[in-house]
């Protein structure tokens, strides 16, 4: 079976940064990532790369910035009063908020997002709420482990169930 929309794929793949050659993700046959193909939950140049491909073809392919993740955006780094990281008593937590962590928040309009603490001063907390791989050049090298037809279950919910996918 080829790659195509609603097929269940399983890669093993090698991420790194075009650049610099230093590896982001690396995946393996025994915990390879699966996935949709065609529901719009991946970056569309990795689809797009690997529709119409079987089982045990390989792949090797760049995805720009522009086409991945984007440019990172100054304006998403932010000071944050540090007063949101306060207890009700006036504590800081700095068991959980320390430099280069990256922490779950949500914005004004209860959207959840995240963001790599960069510095604390006493007023502020400054973060980065950029994708950590905006601004970089991808690319992937890998194999198609299997493809199969997606369950009608795995369609409507809009992920993988079984080996390797969710589990209800």
């Amino acid at each position: 079976m080829t790659i195509e929309k609603n097929s269940v794929v399983s890669v093993n793949y090698t991420l790194t940064e075009k650049t610099s050659g230093a590896q982001v993700e690396q995946t393996s046959k025994e915990h390879p990532f699966v996935f949709i193909f065609g529901n719009g939950g991946l970056l569309e140049d990795f689809e797009t790369n690997l529709k119409g491909k079987k089982a045990g073809d390989t792949f090797d392919f760049f995805i720009e910035h522009s086409r991945g993740y984007g440019l990172r955006d100054e304006q998403h780094v932010v000071m944050i009063p540090i007063d949101a990281f306060t207890a009700e008593d006036g504590s800081f937590d700095d068991e959980n908020v320390k430099e280069g962590v990256t922490l779950p928040m949500v914005d004004n309009d209860g959207n959840r997002l995240y963001g790599k603490v960069m510095e604390i001063t006493a007023e502020h907390v400054k973060m980065d709420f950029n994708h950590p791989l905006a601004g970089t050049d991808l690319h992937f090298v890998g194999e198609i482990l299997d493809v199969r037809a997606a369950t009608a279950d795995e369609i409507a919910h809009g992920h993988v169930h079984g080996e390797h996918g969710h589990h209800h």
